[in-house]
């Protein structure tokens, strides 16, 4: 598994200048008129859900990326620190935002909060987390702050291009490079009935479209 991780690492920082493509349905991603029309409702529904946390206060970004969720966190955040393993996308979050949050180069599988945020939240990165690293990971979000909110994708997401096989995931660069990940496709009622045990409440959803997983949670009181 550490080797996958660190392919993983290696995959996302050579697809940091056409990660938007999949996100803005461009090039090889696109839907159709019909198809990128109903994604970008989808998307807005979860920007809605982010925006009725507001005010955010503080917030840690995990895996930040190329700034589409750090963008809405620095209208309604006291401060931002976005963090990722990837120094190439953050250079385009930082571009994106203008330079209004902080922006840390870190292993999110290493990373110890040293400090406690009023949110914590972070947008398809779970799925890349392993079974065998989830229970540490949550305990991470719980240290870093009582309450999170999150978006991955679903299982009805129609820009799955890739062949799965159990967790791991083979992609394919426009140059044709392959890579192989971690990717878990999370249900709201499995994600919410694993977190429960581990003391979190949550709200959890599928997207009109079925291809967002999203909502947020608090530590139980």
């Amino acid at each position: 598994m550490t080797d996958v991780l660190g392919e993983m690492k290696a995959y996302y920082a050579a697809r940091a200048p056409e990660y938007d493509d999949w996100w803005f349905r461009r090039g090889r991603y696109d839907l159709g008129e019909e198809g990128n029309a109903r994604w970008a409702e989808e998307a807005a529904e979860v920007e809605a859900a982010l925006d009725a946390l507001r005010p955010f206060g503080s917030v840690v970004e995990l895996a930040a990326g190329t700034g589409l969720w750090t963008r809405h966190l620095v209208e309604g955040a006291t401060r931002v620190l976005a963090l990722d393993a990837s120094a190439e996308t953050l250079a385009i979050n930082r571009e994106r935002t203008g330079g209004r949050a902080e922006y840390r180069v870190a292993d999110l599988f290493a990373w110890d909060p040293e400090e406690r945020f009023d949110l914590c939240i972070f947008g398809f990165w779970l799925s890349h987390v392993p079974e065998a690293r989830f229970d540490v990971f949550w305990d991470t979000v719980r240290r870093a702050s009582g309450r999170f909110f999150l978006v991955d994708s679903a299982a009805g997401d129609p820009a799955h291009l890739w062949e799965t096989a159990g967790e791991l995931e083979t992609r394919r660069l426009s140059d044709g490079r392959e890579f192989e990940i971690v990717k878990r496709r999370w249900s709201p009622e499995g994600l919410a009935d694993r977190l429960g045990p581990l003391g979190w409440e949550t709200d959890l959803r599928t997207s009109s479209g079925g291809s967002f997983v999203y909502g947020s949670g608090r530590i139980r009181a």
